[in-house]
């Protein structure tokens, strides 16, 4: 436990890039799920789906998508307060968020041993954000092409069903 209380710099970075490629694992595997999801529903979707189920669709996507990042952050927060580099769940939540998202500015601090870990966190919200923000593009990408159909479509005069 001496080494875990004043860790050298190598054993910062390797428990730092451990739990980085789990906490990216589990993005994958979320992503995957979320897109497969997706795509079930997707090929139901015709011209005459109406426009609230379409909406639905995207918000239970997005929802899904923020609380798969909600879950990673949780899988820092917990060893931050397992190796009591942070003394709650509430702080080491309160410190990942603000590291996983670039923001950084907040209150709680890592122990001067420690602070390598904060970049770390920030490099797989980066990383993890980027691949959400790829998904989107192409979720997005599926509902402006439904949406240009519809609209020829009622350019040609066929009714619209809502």
């Amino acid at each position: 436990m001496d080494a875990i209380s004043t860790p050298n710099p190598i054993l910062e970075v390797i428990l730092g890039t451990l739990t980085m490629i789990v906490v990216i694992f589990v993005h994958g595997a979320g992503i995957r799920t979320i897109n497969r999801r997706f795509n079930r529903a997707w090929v139901h979707v015709t011209g005459a789906t109406a426009l609230w189920r379409l909406d639905l669709l995207l918000a239970v996507t997005i929802g899904s998508l923020a609380l798969l990042h909600f879950a990673e952050t949780l899988l820092w927060a917990t060893p931050l307060v397992l190796l009591g580099i942070v003394p709650t769940l509430r702080d080491s939540y309160y410190f990942v968020l603000q590291s996983y998202t670039t923001l950084g500015d907040g209150t709680v601090r890592l122990p001067d041993d420690w602070r390598l870990i904060g970049p770390i966190i920030a490099m797989s919200g980066l990383f993890t954000f980027g691949w959400t923000v790829s998904v989107l593009v192409n979720i997005m990408t599926a509902f402006g092409k439904a949406d240009r159909e519809r609209a020829e479509r009622l350019k040609g005069g066929v009714a619209e069903v809502e």
